[in-house]
């Protein structure tokens, strides 16, 4: 197996530090909102190549963390008057929500910044004996970037650049010995969340945040470490610096980064008005087509995100989920059990649409071309299966196309679809909690119902309703 490395800039074969396992740390949110959907690609595209690790046999450490302290959630907090855990832990419960609508599998440990900070002011401790950071004057600790001698070696950038880049922010008065040097510790401020250091009461700076996370629950040294390749610079490269001046030895052996998601074409962006959370996705498509669609490209190139390539996705969807449907309904209505010889052969025709899907997630996690490897297996099974092959044939497909299946995280077997008279059941019912001011309740089954497909619209005239 070949992993494009962002480190030395080509494919690498994927050889883990310890036989069978697999160490792996995925950068996760900030939980100050609904996730979008340009949060939700790393999410669907790692938690795929961690499947695949699987199926190959890896026994896989998956780690993923919660920011779950940072300006943007205090900004929220201070707006709604409630303390920063109260956001945090909201949108950390509704972050969870839309991973199991993705199918996202629950990493092995989801870390919480808020609850790692005695790790992040042991390893700055490490950091300022080695004489890799320093405390100014206000209780702020920096870490000096120009004495570590690798930095800008995963985003390629020459630190003289870099100094140009910064001349200015070089203002009179700046407590940084030099313009490059980032935060580790800054001191608090009024109405923020806080915790006493040797240095001030204060919090912790992002990047730290990380590199402690990821040196807990998976080692000094990893395997894989991912994320957007919005990170590279200035947070992957950040870390680098942090772990490997306080461990001594190398952070990760391998750096996996997802290519940009654009909106027709362009940067999704809240002033251009084309910014989606995953909910306002979830209005209109099962979050299965959400997860297809994501693995229509390589997960190193730029993504275009249109309503036409989602109707394609929901198709293809569909293509694949028929065939499965068919093929189970096929051995229902088979009266024979055992597969003849000529079946035998027929299934072993299959081989090799598992060997080109294995030869696509091989070559550096190929999921458009693992994609379309299912795509003809599930055209030589429409053509080369009826409900008078054999069950065990039958069956041997549909385990195949399962299989092939799970590992893009993908559900073949739709669920049952919810009757009419169950949705005005369940409707009249939130209709009676709203009027029993029984909010949580009545906000339960709207989600319950979301997830079935079905959006409810409150209007003058009452409650209508529509399949997604």
């Amino acid at each position: 197996m070949k992993i494009y490395n962002t480190m030395s800039k080509q494919k690498e074969e994927f050889i883990p530090l310890q036989d069978g396992k697999v160490s792996m740390y995925v950068c996760g949110p900030t939980v100050y909102n609904l996730i979008h959907i340009g949060n939700a690609r790393p999410m669907i595209v790692f938690d795929t190549f961690r499947r695949y690790l699987e199926y190959k046999g890896f026994e896989v450490n998956y780690v993923s963390n919660f920011t779950d302290v940072d300006d943007k959630i205090i900004k929220k907090a201070n707006e709604e008057g409630v303390n920063a855990s109260v956001i945090s832990e909201r949108y950390i419960a509704e972050c969870k929500k839309d991973m199991e609508g993705m199918n996202v599998k629950p990493a092995t440990t989801h870390p919480l910044a808020t609850q790692e900070i005695d790790g992040m002011i042991q390893m700055i401790q490490t950091l300022i004996d080695k004489g890799y950071a320093y405390a100014a004057a206000d209780g702020t600790v920096y870490f000096r970037t120009r004495k570590f001698t690798g930095y800008g070696k995963l985003s390629h950038k020459n630190l003289d650049d870099l100094q140009a880049g910064h001349r200015d922010i070089q203002v009179t008065g700046d407590l940084k010995e030099d313009a490059l040097d980032f935060v580790l510790w800054k001191p608090k401020k009024e109405g923020e969340p806080y915790w006493e250091s040797p240095w001030c009461d204060g919090r912790p700076g992002w990047h730290i945040e990380c590199s402690v996370m990821s040196k807990k629950y998976l080692g000094d040294e990893i395997d894989i470490h991912a994320g957007g390749e919005d990170l590279i610079f200035p947070h992957h490269e950040n870390e680098i610096a942090q772990s490997e001046a306080a461990n001594g030895v190398p952070f990760a052996k391998y750096w996996m980064h997802n290519g940009f998601l654009n909106i027709n074409n362009q940067k999704m962006s809240k002033s251009l008005g084309n910014f989606f959370t995953v909910r306002d996705i979830q209005e209109k498509y099962d979050l299965q087509v959400l997860r297809f669609f994501m693995l229509s490209a390589h997960y190193r190139s730029p993504l275009n995100f249109s309503a036409d390539l989602m109707e394609a996705a929901k198709n293809g969807l569909e293509r694949i989920t028929t065939a499965a449907s068919t093929c189970k309904r096929q051995m229902e209505a088979s009266v024979v059990e055992s597969m003849t010889a000529e079946e035998q052969d027929a299934f072993a025709a299959t081989d090799v649409y598992v060997q080109k899907f294995e030869a696509a997630m091989d070559d550096d996690a190929n999921t458009a071309d693992a994609v379309s490897a299912v795509f003809e297996l599930v055209k030589y099974m429409n053509t080369n299966a009826s409900a008078s092959n054999s069950k065990e044939y039958l069956g041997k497909l549909y385990d195949r196309l399962q299989t092939l299946c799970d590992v893009l995280g993908i559900i073949v077997e739709a669920e049952e679809e919810i009757l009419d008279a169950d949705i005005e059941a369940l409707i009249a019912e939130r209709q009676a909690a709203r009027k029993e001011r029984n909010f949580a309740r009545a906000d339960e089954i709207r989600d319950e119902l979301l997830a079935k497909g079905i959006v409810l619209e409150d209007t003058r005239e009452g409650v209508k309703w529509k399949r997604a």
